[in-house]
Formats: C-alpha cells, sequence, structure tokens
C-alpha cells in the first residue's frame, strides 16, 4: 500500500496528497507535518517497512471538503488519491489514483469563493515579444482572453491582472522574476504555476482546443494568432490535468480587446478605491461598495465586472443609460422585478456543479426554484423599451423543460447525500416506485406471515425476528415445539426457544433485504441520468444567468439613483465635461448625505483644459478630484451619478497620481515611486484621458519639486492636451495661466477667524498664496511650544535671510516682528460689525497667537 502511495506522491510532488484508506484520508511524511500545522490536527506515525514511523495524520472522509478548503484558502494544492475500483471487487490491492488535484483557482466550494467576487486562474504568456492572458473562473464557467501586440510593457500586462486579481496563475518559463511574477506574487498574493515547455507548442495547444470545443477551426471562435493558441491551450491543458474532467461547462472563450475598455491601471484603481479601500482592501468605503445594491451573487459578480471595465462606446453606454433610466422611472416594474430576482440563486455556480459531477438532490431543486421565477420575469419585460430589456425579452428562455424534469423527479425532501437514497419523487420511475413498495409494505407483509403461521399452527407466542447472522426468522419457545410443522427449517436452538425459517420467509426476505440496496443504487442511476440531461443544456441556462445577473445590476443601478438622488448623464463625443454640483459618492454616504458641499466642473479641450487647484491640507482637493473621476466612471458604466446634471464626454483612460507612498521591497523611495507613476501617465495619456495630479514633486526639495511640477504642466498643456486637475502647494504655479491660456487656477475657500480657519470645501476660481500649514497642525493637536516655533521660522524666511534656521537656538528677530500676525489681524478687524461674544472670541484668539 505505501509502495502504491510512493508511486503516486511522485507524480504530484508540488500537491498535498490524501490517501483514501477507509473511511478516512490519511495524509503522510512532509505532506504530514504540513497538514498537520495549517489544519491544527494531531500528527502520528504509522509502520511503513522504514526503520522509524511515517509522520501522519488524517481526516473524516465525509469532512474532507472542509479541510481542502482550509488548505487551498492557505495557497496549497491538494490531490484527492480515491479508490477507484470497488473493495468487494478487488484482487489483492485496491486501485487507488488521483481523481482531482484542487488549487486556490479550481475550487468549486469553500471559504475561498467569495459569492460577490470571481475566483479567477490566469495564464500569462510570453512569445516572441507578444504576451497572450487568460482569465478563467471554473466555479462560473466565465472565460476571458486578450492578448498584447509585439512590445508592450510588463507595466501593460501588470494593469490588466490588477483588474482581474486572480488567485492562481500559469506563466511561461521566460518570465521567471519578472516585475510580473513579483506583482501576481506581492500584489495579488496568487500562487504560480510554470507552463511546462511541451505545452507551449502550437500544435499541441491547438489540438487540445479544437479537441475541447469539438471544432476543426480555431478561427471559428476568434482565436487566431499563435499567442492566443499558447496562451488559451496552456490554461487548458492544466484545468483537464487537475481536474479530470471534460470541463463541459467552459464551453465559450470571451475575446476581448483591452482598447474597447477605459483604461484604469493598478495605481487608479487603488488611488480611487474602486472596487476596495487603500487602508483596509474592504469593499466598505469604495465606490462598489456604494453601487452594490444587488440581490443576488451573480448580479453583484457582473455589476463588480461592469465597474472593473467601463465602456468607451457611446451607443454602449447609453443602451445601459436608458436601461436604467426605465426603471428609475417605471416604479412598478422596477419592484416587481426586484421581487422576483431576489429569489433566484446561484444559478452559474450551481449549473458548474453539475458540469463537474458534484451537485446534489438540493442543489437541484434551487435551480428548479430558481427556473419557477423565469416566465414571470419575462412577462414583466414584454412592453418594455429600452434596447436591452426588449432584446432580453425577445430571446428569453424560460427553461421548461429542465424545471419540469427537476420538478417531476427530484423528490422536495430529497437528503443532502446522493448516496443514501431518497432523491427521486414518487411516480417518476416504476422500478424505483415497486422497490419503495416494498420497502413501506415489508412490515406489513412480515405480520401477515406471522399471524397467518399463528393461525395454522396455534403456536400462540410465535415471533418474526431479525439478525445480521440470519436474516428473518420464526421463533418459537420450547413449550411450542411439538406443534412445530415439517416446512419449519431449523436454523438454531437456544436455551429457551429454537429458531426456524421456511422458504416463504426466505423469499420475502430476499425481497425486503434487497429493495433498499437496489433503491439506492436505481436512485443514484436515474440522478445521475438527470444530472448528465441538464448538463447537456447548459449553455442555455448559462445565458440566462447572464440575463438575470444584468437585470439585478440595473435594478441596482436604479435603487441606487432614486436613494441617492442621482440624475442620468448625457454622453457626448465632445470631450467636454460639465458637472453641476458634483459629490463624492462615497463620501457623501460616509457622511449620511447631510452637510457635503458640493462643486461643479468645467473640462474641455479650449481654456478648461487644466484646472491649478491650491488651498491648504484637509480642504477637500483630493475629495474634489477623486469625485469628478468617479463621477466620469460611474457615467461610463451605465449609472446615474451624483449631481445636479452632468455632461460627460467619453473618457478613454483614467490616470491618478494621489498620496505619498513607497516599494521598499523593490528599493523605491517616495519620490521614486511618484517619478514612476508620473512617467506612466506622461507616456500613457492621450488628449481623451483624464488626469488626477496631486501634490507632485513634493517628495522632493522645493526648488527641483517646483522645477518639476511647472514643466509636467507645461507638457501637459503644450504637447498631451489631457483634461487635467492638478492640485499643489506651489502657489508660484499659479502664474502658469499668464503663459498659457488654457489653465485656469481654482482654490478652495477658507474662512479665517484669527489665526484659526474653517474648511468651507467650495472650489472657486481664484487662487491662494499661503498654505495655512501652521493652523492646520494646530487642528491636528501639534503642540503650541512646536506652532510658535515654526511661526518664528517661517516669518524668518519671509523677512530676513529666505533660509530655514535649522539650530535649536531660536532665531533672533524682535519681538514686534514675531507679532507681526497678530497685528495685521487686528488692522482688519471691523469693531462695529462684530457683537460682544465675537469680540472676546477673537481676543482669546489673538493671545494664543502672542509670542513671548
Amino acid at each position: 500500500m505505501m509502495q502504491q502511495y510512493f508511486n503516486i506522491k511522485e507524480k504530484h510532488k508540488d500537491c498535498i496528497v490524501l490517501f483514501r484508506l477507509g473511511d478516512f484520508f490519511e495524509i503522510f511524511f512532509e505532506d504530514a507535518i504540513t497538514a498537520s500545522r495549517e489544519l491544527e490536527i494531531v500528527l502520528t506515525g504509522r509502520e511503513c517497512g522504514m526503520r522509524e514511523k511515517a509522520p501522519m495524520c488524517g481526516v473524516p472522509a465525509h469532512a474532507v471538503q472542509n479541510y481542502i478548503s482550509k488548505l487551498t484558502e492557505k495557497g496549497y494544492k491538494v490531490a484527492i488519491c480515491d479508490q477507484v475500483e470497488n473493495a468487494s471487487d478487488a484482487k489483492g490491492l485496491v486501485k487507488r489514483d488521483i481523481i482531482r488535484i484542487i488549487t486556490p483557482g479550481t475550487v468549486l466550494e469553500g471559504n475561498i469563493l467569495q459569492a460577490e467576487k470571481n475566483n479567477y486562474i490566469a495564464s500569462v504568456v510570453f512569445y516572441k515579444n507578444e504576451y497572450g492572458l487568460n482569465f478563467c473562473d471554473i466555479s462560473t464557467g466565465s472565460w476571458q482572453l486578450t492578448t498584447f501586440e509585439k512590445n508592450a510593457t510588463p507595466k501593460k500586462v501588470i494593469d490588466e491582472l490588477a483588474k482581474f486579481i486572480p488567485v492562481e496563475c500559469l506563466i511561461s518559463e521566460n518570465l521567471k522574476g519578472s516585475s510580473i511574477e513579483i506583482f501576481l506574487k506581492n500584489s495579488c498574493n496568487c500562487l504560480i504555476d510554470y507552463i511546462s515547455s511541451y505545452v507551449l507548442d502550437t500544435t499541441y495547444s491547438r489540438n487540445i482546443l479544437e479537441d475541447h470545443f469539438n471544432i476543426l477551426d480555431l478561427n471559428g471562435i476568434g482565436i487566431t494568432t499563435n499567442i492566443s493558441i499558447l496562451s488559451a491551450g496552456a490554461l487548458l491543458n492544466y484545468l483537464k490535468e487537475t481536474q479530470k474532467d471534460n470541463l463541459v461547462h467552459l464551453n465559450k472563450i470571451q475575446i476581448y480587446n483591452t482598447e474597447d475598455y477605459m483604461l484604469l491601471d493598478s495605481d487608479t484603481r487603488k488611488n480611487l478605491e474602486i472596487c476596495e479601500t487603500l487602508r483596509s482592501q474592504k469593499s466598505k468605503g469604495s465606490l462598489l461598495w456604494v453601487l452594490n445594491n444587488t440581490h443576488t451573487a451573480m448580479g453583484a459578480r457582473y455589476l463588480r465586472k461592469c465597474v472593473e471595465q467601463p465602456l468607451i462606446n457611446i451607443n454602449a453606454i447609453n443602451d445601459r443609460l436608458n436601461t436604467t433610466q426605465e426603471l428609475v422611472e417605471n416604479l412598478f416594474l422596477h419592484g416587481d422585478l426586484i421581487d422576483y430576482i431576489k429569489q433566484v440563486y446561484d444559478i452559474e455556480r450551481l449549473i458548474s456543479k453539475i458540469a463537474f459531477g458534484s451537485c446534489n438532490g438540493k442543489e437541484l431543486l434551487s435551480l428548479k426554484s430558481s427556473i419557477e421565477h423565469l416566465p414571470q420575469i419575462q412577462n414583466l419585460l414584454k412592453n418594455t423599451s429600452s434596447t436591452i430589456l426588449s432584446s432580453m425579452y425577445s430571446n428569453w428562455d424560460n427553461l421548461e423543460d429542465i424545471f419540469n424534469l427537476i420538478e417531476n423527479s427530484i423528490s422536495e425532501d430529497c437528503p443532502i447525500s446522493v448516496t443514501e437514497g431518497g432523491l427521486i419523487k414518487e411516480g417518476y420511475n416504476e422500478e424505483v416506485d415497486h422497490y419503495k413498495s416494498i420497502k413501506a409494505n415489508g412490515t406489513s407483509w412480515l405480520r401477515d406471515i406471522e399471524n397467518d403461521e399463528k393461525g395454522k399452527t396455534g403456536i400462540k407466542n410465535l415471533k418474526i425476528k431479525y439478525n445480521k447472522v440470519f436474516g428473518y426468522f420464526l421463533e418459537v419457545t420450547h413449550s411450542y415445539s411439538k406443534l412445530v410443522p415439517d416446512y419449519f427449517i431449523r436454523k438454531q436452538t437456544l436455551s429457551n426457544c429454537e429458531r426456524f425459517i421456511t422458504p416463504k420467509l426466505k423469499e420475502i426476505e430476499e425481497e425486503i433485504l434487497s429493495a433498499d440496496e437496489k433503491l439506492i443504487q436505481l436512485e443514484y442511476d436515474l440522478f445521475t441520468q438527470i444530472k448528465d440531461t441538464i448538463k447537456s443544456n447548459l449553455e442555455r441556462i448559462s445565458s440566462i444567468s447572464n440575463n438575470i445577473a444584468q437585470l439585478d445590476m440595473f435594478c441596482s443601478f436604479a435603487t441606487i439613483a432614486l436613494k441617492n438622488n442621482y440624475v442620468k448623464p448625457i454622453i457626448n463625443n465632445a470631450s467636454n465635461i460639465e458637472i453641476n454640483n458634483g459629490r463624492h459618492p462615497v463620501v457623501e454616504k460616509m457622511m449620511n448625505f447631510n452637510n457635503f458641499i458640493p462643486n461643479s466642473t468645467m473640462l474641455d479641450e479650449d481654456i478648461n483644459q487644466i484646472s491649478l487647484i491650491t488651498g491648504p491640507n484637509m480642504a477637500g482637493k483630493s475629495t474634489y478630484m477623486r469625485q469628478v473621476a468617479l463621477i466620469v466612471l460611474m457615467a461610463q458604466i451605465g449609472s446615474f451619478v451624483p449631481a445636479d446634471s452632468a455632461n460627460i464626454g467619453i473618457v478613454d483612460r483614467i490616470f491618478t497620481r494621489i498620496g505619498a507612498s513607497d516599494d521598499l521591497s523593490a528599493g523605491k523611495s517616495t519620490f521614486m515611486v511618484e517619478m514612476t507613476e508620473v512617467a506612466n501617465i506622461l507616456n500613457s495619456a492621450t488628449k481623451n484621458s483624464l488626469l488626477i495630479l496631486d501634490e507632485i514633486g513634493r517628495g522632493t526639495s522645493t526648488l527641483d519639486g517646483l522645477s518639476i511640477a511647472t514643466s509636467i504642466i507645461e507638457y501637459i498643456a503644450e504637447t498631451l492636451g489631457a483634461k487635467t486637475l492638478f492640485a499643489t502647494h506651489y502657489h508660484e504655479l499659479t502664474t502658469l495661466k499668464e503663459r498659457y491660456n488654457n489653465i485656469q487656477n481654482y482654490c478652495v475657500d477658507v474662512k479665517e477667524h484669527g489665526e484659526d480657519i474653517i474648511f468651507l470645501h467650495k472650489i472657486k476660481q481664484g487662487k491662494v498664496d499661503h498654505s495655512y500649514g501652521i493652523q492646520v497642525a494646530k487642528l491636528a493637536g501639534v503642540p503650541i511650544h512646536v506652532l510658535k516655533r515654526a511661526k518664528q521660522i517661517m516669518l524668518n524666511i519671509s523677512t530676513t535671510t529666505n533660509e530655514i534656521n535649522i539650530n535649536n537656538t531660536p532665531v533672533d528677530v524682535p519681538d514686534i516682528d514675531l507679532n507681526f500676525p497678530v497685528i495685521e489681524q487686528l488692522k482688519k478687524i471691523n469693531i462695529n460689525s462684530i457683537n460682544p461674544l465675537e469680540a472676546m472670541q477673537i481676543l482669546d484668539n489673538l493671545q494664543k497667537l502672542i509670542v513671548i
């Protein structure tokens, strides 16, 4: 048996092998040590013909899935080695083999699968200076493929990987140690598998793809280039090797071009907190969190996919917006659709279980329950006017045959297990009904035999009993032994009684005892046939599940629009972005929609190409810029937007450079990271892009930073032509408006009370000439001594040497100079316009500013 184990383990060195022994799956040697630690189960030993016992641990077969889920969630690959022949039929050692390899990217159940998020396994192949990328979620049957032209940068590949965040990825060996592999490991926490060289052969990959899709030419499914053949073939080969299945539900590859969608690079996705927050990596606080009011897991995943891939085709965007509008305006349609949609289960993942043969009766009943509502949903779509909804109605499939099959066959109270019987409903199969009748009537038949024999023999205390040795038998006490007839066959004599059988009793026994076993096997066979019938219709079921997912997303858009007072944006091809009283969708929700200050925006290719925004920290510059980007993004996914009105020109890409961060593991300082991101933006943006740039140049000296920031703005204004929001503390930059007519100065309105400030969070035209840094530091709670010292240094810079004195000795300047700000504040006070309470407050503030 151990030799059998070693032979199997040798072929699967990168897996933890679970080896079936009776009612347990046992784990040996290094695998056992790892599993014992990760699963927190007892490590024991087993004699195996070696000097020392083999380390061993085990888990019950009936609960093995829970343990597998824990291992895959931690990034391990698990090979399940089970018996592949009946033990009673085996000659010698029972045959065992790997029936499935479960990896983080190939799980069908367990904690690693999040209901509202796809679980992608990816492949990245680099071949002849081209990249091929595949993303597959086998739990839903989704498979997408794209390629990048020759000489595409690794950054472009990384940006696409950031969209999907795969949990497992196959990469060609020539990408070992590359920035792509580093990103997958560090940013995606991804399990990496290297593609074998024999797989990266166009003939091999072509054959495996043509065989899987049962076609003669891959051109028919859009796979036309060598790089697409190799990358798709590598993924399919791996899935077939690990799943040991024909993967019938992977029946379509969606070929997409990244240029068909708005480009959001990995930095922008993080900075805008599109699907998760920067700080906690949680959905709450992200744009997706605001937009997600879906009622099914399918709808949530579809919404996430659309948020990750905003459209750039104006007709497709307007089709979505018109669909949302119809649901906003037709409250009855909107409400009734939600009532039915919320009763639909996760059909996508149900059909994947059916495809793998791992579903049970309860899950088929869930599918039936979901299908039951399809006719009502189609009826609601009957008189709709939007392109998407009316097209759905015309192509709707109620799956009546699937519903009827499950309705007629599967028992409503069937057990979870498929090997215990109780699956098939009465009336579906005559043989099943016959065996069920035997089971139900067996007790009655035995009672009739007992009463009949009592009457014929006169043995009043005759009893029919049962044990595992003799089966059913007639028991007679010794006091009635003289009345035992000749046709009773003696089987056993005990101290106070004797036991007999009769031919008739044995005949009934055979029927009763074999009926249960035969019924269980027959029900399992019929259940398998039912699953196979449904499996042959997976493409139809998948199509309708996609419709439900879309409907759920559009209902969510309508709900959010109504709840949050969003408006339908107008989409234009003129590149103008006009937003009237726009609001940040996340911040206003966090504030419970109270007290959020809206701001308007005007960007175009003419005099409003660049908005240069000055103002103090904490005043709202970053919030304002992010809200403009998020409103544009929302509009291009088909959602209404938080504004009084919005006219959005199609944006092909959004780029952001916000905040300070380093990448020490890659040897990059904060400023190096900043400049790398800026370089990517300037090299990748087009005139149709939207740039969000915050505090460029702050990571180095003032002179260097100001020079860099000036040059960047000049390049955008003179050469790039992209619509840009540029926030800065370099007030000197505001003079650029005098040289460029496509730059407008804006600032954040601030109200001053002495040395205190109140942020009004309102963007207005104009500029500020100081940053209120010391006032902000005061609001943050910086000690008063530090604040006073800062005032001294600042005044010394502005009035004397223009150099910062960093010595411990205070700057030696006259007291009148140190208190100059107090005098200036006193000069500004209009005594006739303030009341006594305000006067006392002002005096208190001024007193705190006096430097003694």
